[in-house]
């Protein structure tokens, strides 16, 4: 990976979120879910995530996790994507999620 300024990094707008809401999404073309995401005040967001090898819907509700809040919205088949949430890529298909270890306030920024 090419090598970044600090004025690159502080460039992505990293937050964190409450899952809300967490539905199958059998129209993507790879195994996802369709996640709905509380910022606080930023409000509720959209996000498809890879994320069904580790996690049932079920289990994502109430989760705390980290999403780039500042990209432009991405359509996947017919649902649209507002933030990036974070994992970490072991394989194909293979990403666990990145979250806060404790309780923190919705919207927290990350430095």
């Amino acid at each position: 990976m090419p090598e970044i300024t600090w004025d690159d990094f502080a460039k992505v707008d990293v937050r964190v979120g409450r899952i809300v809401q967490a539905d199958q999404f059998p129209k993507a073309r790879k195994p996802s879910y369709q996640l709905r995401i509380d910022f606080g005040e930023l409000g509720v967001k959209t996000s498809s995530a890879q994320i069904t090898k580790y996690y049932d819907t079920a289990d994502l509700i109430g989760k705390l996790v980290l999403a780039v809040v500042n990209f432009p919205p991405r359509q996947i088949a017919n649902f649209f994507s507002e933030v990036l949430t974070l994992g970490v890529v072991l394989g194909d298909g293979d990403i666990v999620l990145v979250h806060p270890e404790r309780e923190v306030p919705l919207g927290s920024r990350i430095a």
